[in-house]
């Protein structure tokens, strides 16, 4: 390469820039410049554009010049426009945004081409990277303090015995914790602060709104793309709650969410936390030591092989689900199942071995296991070798266009670009070895943490069990089977897909005939069709055959369960990659809320923001998984019916409450945040709306049927704008919030709709506006509602969103329900209702099917809805006298508290209640059988004469006859 004395200078007005210039610039030879235009479009363009000043800034930072984190303090202040000085209030925000984009782009190009090259080793490359990033972040928090503190002050924390300043630790996590960072990584980061506090400046304000907007600058700093692109993409979900929580926490509330709620992935994560930014020796201790007890176990941590194993199905999983071999990252035998194997063995023995915590590098932790005798030298130089390939063609991926993504390009062209960088010829031999190092990352990964299984069982014969299959079923059903195995279908697939289906041909038949033989012919006969419609669903999809293969006990629980639910078995049919759940046996153990919000946490973790075709999946797919293993234990009887609803519920509160903080976090994103009726700014830990949820949802009473019914609150200013570059009105904000939610939940898409959405319950119905104010709410309870309103009301509960407004709402309730009514108009209000409710929703009169008299389990007399009313008519008429009454949304413990009043007896209360599940059970069985909820009034002859006899007895009016 050539460098020449310099004839002209970097084009900036800032003279001390130009007299640290070097005097020789680079000027690259025709190979060179050919590599580099074969290698990426994007450095090419970046060189040909701006000519003069690559040259200059490759003459002084050439090829063979390493740049260390000193030097890229240096480069960041001279770019910003303070050269050696560091006098900040000398720079404004847009220098500071220009400079540090400016400074990406021509490093982008140095690193581009030193790749290209193959003059510059991985791990020189992805320390430069972190190196930079590190220098970004600490400046950008320096800039952002200074300007706050200029005008809040400095955050003072003040104890007992000593005043001392707050600081913010910048945790980094992931690739850049580890100081490993790719082209285009996006950066995760935590951010922790010591304690709450006050500034104290003139205007003062609480440290953690101090921090929080450090936070927020810092990541504007960074993040927006403006017309000089973006320095790093930031991603904050790794932090504790994930979104929606607040951006910034105290060290107090760290270690208590480690000790009361830390998950075994989360210790995974945190494997590669690192603090970037300077902090004192007091704090970097104390958040060391909390870091450290919770990640590492000082013993083996034996303890965590079984959370390891849920990832690592989680893993397999999801590369069924994609059937990706194209993502170097995410699939089959690709970076990621190279660095589980190594921060799996981290995990486990990091806490016991000391080394191999200080090595949190992939690479450098790979040694280390080898070293110790933890994995094979041989398969461990095969990992090391793979490792490197692939994050190599990482980089060459990502160099083309400056585009995060892992995936070989599909356009031929852009694919041979890519393996000539790389060194190939062709395509093909560029494939030959990244499958050789995919074989390579397979076979380890694959015995990683193996489940504890039972021995295999002996091969089974198929013709022996076909003979037996059809001495017990009959020509019927193998003709069924044979049309099956000789359909167009299954001729035409291919080969690998033919051998996974004769292998799993006699597992699944094996498993029809126990079925039979243990349940009856008339059992397995129901199942066989249902059989059928899932082997044509999933033996394109071949992984799934290898599932039932590899899990013959669980496919003999399939049959089963295949009869019991024509739901469960269509489910499983339009999605089959529901069939892990069943198989894994996910419905042994019903996560509860907290646990269900972690598991959609982690699923949404790779969803980019703004990727709303990734998102409404995953929610979909979450929602569906979930009900799945609801339903499965519902069936066999593993959970009462209150847990089942239980269950369904906080599905739907989770799903709720994450598409809630997504709409605000992208609306805020592109207009800035609300103000709040008390002059305030919202906040993601306040964001001045909430959810009610009215009906089953509200009483906690979901089946697998339910709409959601709901109502939107707020407490924000409706005429205020928001604080962003393109600010609205209040009032538009939350109404784009709310439709935001609604298309998040309703929209139809090729999984379905996450949930049927019901706003007519809300003030005025469909005449109101989709979201209103607390006080507007309160008003309209108060002077304008229905009587039949006030009856919704007795089953509405707060869900999720601002603390604030739901407690507003609580207490709105609260006041409605206990306000004194007449209680002759309340009789004459329920039963007016209850009369309309039958004519327009109940079976008609003499109605029959054959011999017997039909009941509609919900809407005729006697049914559901007579013992909701009943209880609403407590609620209303009593709850005056008996506070209690009105706490409860949902019908049993109203009749509970209805029996610890001594208002009935408690016989009443009891059997009433009892009443009351046994008709959602049957609710629910009807629903799983996919069969309407009217049945033969027969064997519920009893249970709704006892209803109808405390009708009378309360409302002093016998119903008429269904």
């Amino acid at each position: 390469m050539l460098y020449r004395h310099s004839q002209h200078r970097w084009r900036r007005k800032d003279k001390e820039w130009n007299a640290t210039m070097s005097s020789f610039d680079f000027i690259p030879n025709e190979e060179q410049l050919n590599i580099l235009a074969l290698a990426s479009p994007f450095a090419s363009q970046i060189y040909q554009k701006h000519t003069a000043q690559a040259q200059a800034f490759l003459g002084e930072f050439g090829f063979g010049v390493p740049i260390d984190r000193a030097g890229f303090d240096m480069l960041v202040r001279r770019f910003v426009g303070l050269g050696t000085t560091y006098y900040l209030d000398a720079i404004n925000e847009a220098m500071v945004m220009q400079g540090l984009r400016d400074l990406r782009k021509f490093l982008m190009l140095k690193w581009i081409w030193q790749d290209a090259l193959s003059v510059i080793r991985l791990e020189d490359l992805t320390r430069e990277l972190s190196d930079f990033a590190d220098s970004c972040i600490s400046f950008s928090k320096d800039f952002v303090y200074h300007k706050l503190s200029i005008r809040y002050g400095n955050p003072i924390i003040r104890r007992k015995m000593k005043t001392l300043k707050d600081e913010l630790a910048i945790i980094a996590m992931g690739k850049l914790g580890a100081r490993e960072l790719n082209l285009s990584s996006d950066i995760d980061l935590i951010f922790v602060h010591i304690d709450n506090g006050d500034t104290d400046g003139k205007k003062c304000i609480d440290s953690h709104k101090f921090m929080r907007d450090l936070g927020r600058g810092i990541i504007k700093l960074l993040d927006e793309n403006t017309e000089h692109g973006f320095v790093f993409r930031v991603d904050m979900r790794l932090r504790p709650w994930g979104d929606g929580s607040p951006l910034v926490l105290h060290l107090q509330a760290l270690e208590k969410y480690f000790n009361q709620h830390g998950r075994t992935w989360e210790r995974f994560a945190w494997l590669k936390s690192r603090v970037v930014n300077d902090i004192s020796d007091e704090f970097a201790t104390q958040l060391r030591q909390i870091t450290k007890n919770f990640v590492h176990r000082y013993y083996i941590d034996y303890s965590a092989f079984s959370a390891l194993r849920e990832m690592k199905a989680m893993i397999i999983n999801q590369q069924t689900q994609r059937q990706d071999l194209d993502n170097v990252k995410l699939g089959v035998g690709g970076i990621r199942d190279i660095e589980f194997i190594v921060q799996a063995f981290a995990l486990i023995y990091g806490g016991h071995h000391v080394r191999i915590a200080e090595h949190p590098a992939c690479l450098e932790c790979l040694a280390v296991l080898i070293e110790l005798g933890y994995i094979d030298k041989e398969e461990g130089r095969q990992l090391g070798a793979a490792y490197r390939f692939l994050r190599r063609l990482e980089h060459a991926i990502q160099a083309r266009h400056d585009h995060q993504t892992q995936r070989l390009p599909s356009d031929a062209d852009e694919l041979l670009a890519v393996a000539q960088t790389l060194g190939f010829e062709s395509v093909t031999s560029f494939r030959s070895v990244l499958d050789a190092h995919r074989q390579n990352v397979s076979r380890p990964f694959g015995r990683m943490v193996t489940d504890r299984q039972s021995p295999k069982q002996e091969s089974l014969n198929a013709s022996e069990i076909t003979s037996s299959l059809h001495e017990s079923l009959g020509d019927d059903a193998m003709a069924s089977l044979e049309r099956f195995k000789q359909s167009r279908l299954v001729a035409t697939l291919d080969d690998v897909s033919k051998e996974r289906l004769n292998q799993a041909y006699p597992i699944i038949l094996h498993a029809l005939l126990t079925h039979a033989q243990l349940d009856g012919v008339a059992s397995a006969m129901a199942a066989l069709p249902r059989l059928i419609s899932l082997l044509e669903a999933i033996c394109r999809r071949s992984i799934y055959l290898v599932m039932l293969t590899e899990n013959p006990d669980a496919t003999v629980r399939l049959i089963p369960m295949l009869t019991a639910s024509p739901w469960i078995a269509k489910e499983l049919a339009h999605y089959p990659v529901l069939l892990d759940t069943f198989l894994q046996k996910r419905y042994l153990h019903l996560p509860d809320k907290s646990e269900l919000t972690d598991i959609l946490r982690q699923s949404l973790l790779r969803v980019e923001p703004f990727d709303d075709e990734g998102y409404l999946s995953a929610i979909r797919l979450f929602k569906k998984t979930q009900v799945l293993a609801v339903a499965t234990a519902d069936v066999l009887g593993l959970r009462h019916i209150m847990k089942v609803s239980d269950s369904l519920t906080f599905i739907a509160e989770v799903v709720l409450e994450s598409a809630l903080y997504r709409a605000f976090d992208e609306l805020t994103a592109k207009h800035g945040f609300p103000l709040l009726q008390n002059g305030e700014r919202a906040g993601a830990d306040d964001c001045g709306f909430a959810i009610v949820g009215y009906g089953k949802l509200g009483g906690l009473e979901m089946s697998y049927a339910s709409d959601l019914d709901l109502v939107f609150l707020h407490r924000i200013d409706e005429k205020g704008e928001t604080d962003g570059d393109k600010p609205i009105s209040g009032m538009k904000f939350a109404a784009r919030l709310i439709q935001k939610l609604m298309t998040y939940l309703a929209t139809q898409t090729r999984d379905g709709r996450a949930y049927e959405i019901d706003t007519r319950l809300r003030p005025s119905g469909n005449a109101g506006v989709p979201v209103i104010s607390t006080h507007a709410f309160e008003m309209y309870q108060n002077e304008k509602a229905w009587a039949w309103e006030h009856q919704a009301l007795v089953r509405a509960r707060g869900l999720i969103g601002d603390a604030k407004v739901l407690a507003e709402f609580d207490q709105i309730r609260k006041q409605v329900l206990t306000t004194l009514r007449d209680k002759a108009q309340v009789r004459l209000d329920v039963i007016e209702m209850r009369q309309k409710m039958q004519t327009h929703l109940g079976t008609k009169q003499n109605s029959r099917d054959g011999d017997h008299e039909q009941f509609h389990l919900k809407q005729d007399f006697g049914g559901l809805v007579d013992i909701e009313f009943l209880a609403q008519y407590m609620v209303l008429s009593l709850s005056h006298e008996y506070p209690t009454l009105a706490i409860w949304p949902d019908n049993v413990r109203i009749f509970e508290e209805v029996g610890k009043a001594g208002i009935w007896d408690v016989y009443r209360c009891e059997r009433l209640t009892q009443a009351y599940l046994d008709l959602r059970k049957k609710t629910h069985e009807l629903a799983l059988s996919e069969q309407k909820t009217i049945v033969n009034d027969e064997e519920w002859h009893e249970l709704r004469r006892f209803v109808r006899d405390v009708w009378q007895d309360v409302l002093g009016v016998a119903e008429e006859s269904s």
